[in-house]
Formats: C-alpha cells, structure tokens, sequence
C-alpha cells in the first residue's frame, strides 16, 4: 500500500518562511511527477507547483518567484520551500504524486494535507 505524508505545516507571520515534506512509502517501483497542491476555505483545489522525474518543473503564477520545490528521488521524498508568505497562501497544502507500484499497478496519490496559516 503506498502512502503520502505530508509534514512541516504551522502558523507563520507574513514575509516568514516554511518548508514542506512529503514522503512516499510502501511499495513502490518508481515515481513520475510529484507535485503540491493547496485548498483555502470555500475555494478549490489549485495546483502550487510540480516537479517531474527529472527535475523540470512549473509552478502557479500566485507562488513563482517565492516558492520552489525540488525532491530527493532516493528518499522518495517532495519539498516545497515557501519564502515571503501572505495572507493568501493560507490553506491546506496537498502531496501529490503519480506513482508505479511494486505490483506496476499505476496510480495517482494524494496525502492528507498539512495547514499552512499565514497571519499576523
């Protein structure tokens, strides 16, 4: 069974810094992309930023310039490095990940969220 768990969320001032993680474990034969997503009261679902196998990645408009993500395809693991944060960037911030299990069964993953709240 593969899994995502997402951790590094809290309450931070404006301007002030975060670092997510997110973790893949189980069963796994290979990851494809690996992305962060986040959800602010009564909106939906964005995609922040993600990054391919590879390294190549892209991001939301609102993010570039302040956030990156990178990940360490051993540990199996995704960041996302939050620089100058707002008031908007407040939400629950989501893994994603499209994942090959050890059974080559192909899937797309989600972790449970962390919150992330940027208030003075």
């Amino acid at each position: 069974q593969v899994q995502l768990v997402e951790s590094g969320g809290g309450l931070v001032q404006p301007g002030e810094s975060l670092r997510l993680s997110c973790a893949a474990s189980g069963s796994i034969f290979s990851i494809n992309v690996m992305g962060w997503y986040r959800q602010a009261p009564g909106k939906e679902r964005e995609l922040v930023a993600r990054i391919s196998s590879g390294g190549n990645t892209n991001y939301a408009d609102s993010v570039k310039g302040r956030f990156t993500i990178s990940r360490d395809n051993a540990k199996n693991t995704v960041y996302l490095q939050m620089n100058s944060l707002k008031p908007e960037d407040t939400a629950v911030y989501y893994c994603n990940a499209y994942i090959y299990s050890g059974d080559r069964h192909y899937g797309n993953y989600w972790g449970k969220g962390t919150l992330v709240t940027v208030s003075s």
